[in-house]
């Protein structure tokens, strides 16, 4: 039977044990997605990287960042109130290129505790590369 004391100890490191859980699970799909590249030809990997408008080297650096990547932009979209049903938000290459530049984005966990702690709204254009096309979209002078 378990103690008290040690329930309340579990209840303290589940989110850390699920946190870490996380990270494993996105290293893994980010070595497969990695192996599946380069069971490309250099052709075909050529030609996936020209859909997406970025050079071989990007693709391989974006694949390296995991799928997952671009899921703070999504958070931050929201944040902002832009409604990806907007006209604005239509054209797939201005969503590519916000994805692109989320997926590089050297400031993650700045963005990830601006959203955590509700003041993204405020303070990501000291930190975002999305910033102008950011403001565009809610219409926020620059």
């Amino acid at each position: 039977m378990t103690q008290p004391n040690e329930q309340s100890h579990y209840q303290t490191l589940e989110p850390v044990l699920d946190t870490i859980a996380g990270w494993i699970n996105r290293y893994r799909q980010s070595l497969q997605t990695q192996a599946e590249l380069r069971n490309c030809g250099s052709e075909e990997v050529a030609r996936i990287a020209h859909d997406l408008n970025v050079s071989p080297g990007e693709l391989a650096s974006l694949v390296s960042k995991g799928s997952g990547s671009a899921a703070l932009l999504y958070k931050m979209l929201n944040a902002l109130g832009v409604d990806r049903e907007d006209k604005n938000f239509k054209d797939p290459r201005m969503v590519r290129d916000l994805e692109r530049l989320c997926f590089a984005c050297d400031h993650k966990s700045q963005c990830a505790h601006e959203l955590e702690a509700g003041t993204a709204k405020e303070h990501y254009r000291e930190f975002c590369p999305n910033a102008y096309t950011l403001d565009v979209l809610t219409g926020r002078p620059q």
